[in-house]
């Protein structure tokens, strides 16, 4: 699997600048260039290892200004990072992806299964399911049945679909993933037991959803715990029961949403952050690592910190709560005088 230089440039949309016949056939990290390897140049405190690195190709800025000679031929771009989306896709298309169905699969009775499918082994298809063409699904995955899986989804090994979710086209569902298991539904006896309360509805993941390895979506108490299209959720991840995400927004690692939430378009929320249940996130919010949300989000809004609040105001109490020992003793001191 080997590229030129021109057909790199070709694909990431840049211009080539040394020899455009230059042959790669492997990504790899700036710090470990090497020949045959093509690399990027994305944060300006990495610059300095493009004059160290022996990489066949780097990618950079078309602003890029290199303060002494460089051994690679460069391809010179708007974005670096979106260059390298469009180059890893590139590699990967070309590495040939499994075909066929396995012997050692089951596909239940009345489920029709489009053209072009790959079924590995051990992979379970409930009854009156309907996959779509050119769908991918690995080894010891497992799905429900009354199942939709729209074209071109791919779903690795062990991934667990409960009966009656439906998954748009396009979609990737990593590894140990949990799509459609109960909602967190009890009430109380008033014995000091739990009576649980059964959850009939169902999980929807709209065209484009990510979901990353052993991260769980609940299905509805009723209705749909829904996520829209373009919607990237990370690795364990726990969205509870008639979540609803909007259209394109993405959650770093160890996200949780409780019931009935509702988070809008294009949103970010990082890492650890949680989000209490039955309130609305607006479109275009930021959410940061580990932030606490307790409350309405409004649109365009940036919030941090347990309990989350507008970054501005955090930032300020953050500042006071570093010099919270220096101001006591100051009170303390007037407060004798």
């Amino acid at each position: 699997m080997q590229f030129t230089a021109k057909e790199l440039a070709r694909i990431v949309k840049g211009t080539v600048e040394g020899d455009e016949n230059t042959l790669v056939w492997k990504p790899c990290k700036i710090e470990e260039g090497c020949e045959g390897g093509i690399t990027f140049l994305g944060n300006p405190k990495y610059t300095h290892y493009i004059y160290e690195q022996q990489a066949s190709i780097v990618i950079v800025r078309k602003d890029f200004v290199p303060e002494k000679p460089v051994g690679s031929t460069l391809i010179r771009v708007d974005n670096p990072y979106m260059a390298v989306a469009l180059l890893l896709h590139a590699f990967n298309e070309r590495t040939k992806p499994p075909k066929g169905r396995s012997w050692h699969s089951k596909v239940g009775r009345g489920t029709k299964v489009g053209k072009k499918c790959y079924i590995g082994h051990y992979a379970v298809i409930g009854r009156h399911c309907r996959i779509g063409n050119n769908v991918m699904i690995y080894p010891n995955a497992c799905i429900g049945d009354n199942c939709t899986i729209g074209d071109g989804t791919i779903i690795y090994a062990g991934a667990k679909i409960y009966e009656g979710c439906e998954i748009g086209r396009n979609c990737i569902l990593h590894a140990g993933c949990v799509i459609g298991a109960d909602g967190f539904g009890f009430a109380p006896a008033g014995d000091g037991t739990w009576n649980k309360i059964d959850q009939i509805g169902n999980v929807v993941l709209e065209d484009n959803v990510e979901v990353g390895a052993n991260t769980c979506i609940d299905r509805a108490t009723m209705g749909s715990t829904r996520l829209h299209q373009g919607v990237k959720v990370d690795n364990l991840c726990q969205l509870a029961h008639n979540v609803v995400v909007g259209r394109n927004t993405a959650m770093a690692s160890q996200v949780g949403i409780a019931g009935s939430c509702k988070v809008g378009e294009e949103c970010i929320i990082a890492g650890q952050a949680g989000l209490v249940g039955h309130i609305t996130v607006g479109d275009h919010v930021t959410i940061g690592a580990q932030s606490g949300v307790t409350h309405a989000i409004p649109n365009n809004s940036t919030v941090f910190g347990s309990p989350a609040m507008d970054a501005s105001k955090r930032r300020k109490i953050e500042v006071l709560v570093k010099n919270i020992e220096s101001l006591a003793k100051r009170i303390d001191k007037l407060e004798r005088k």
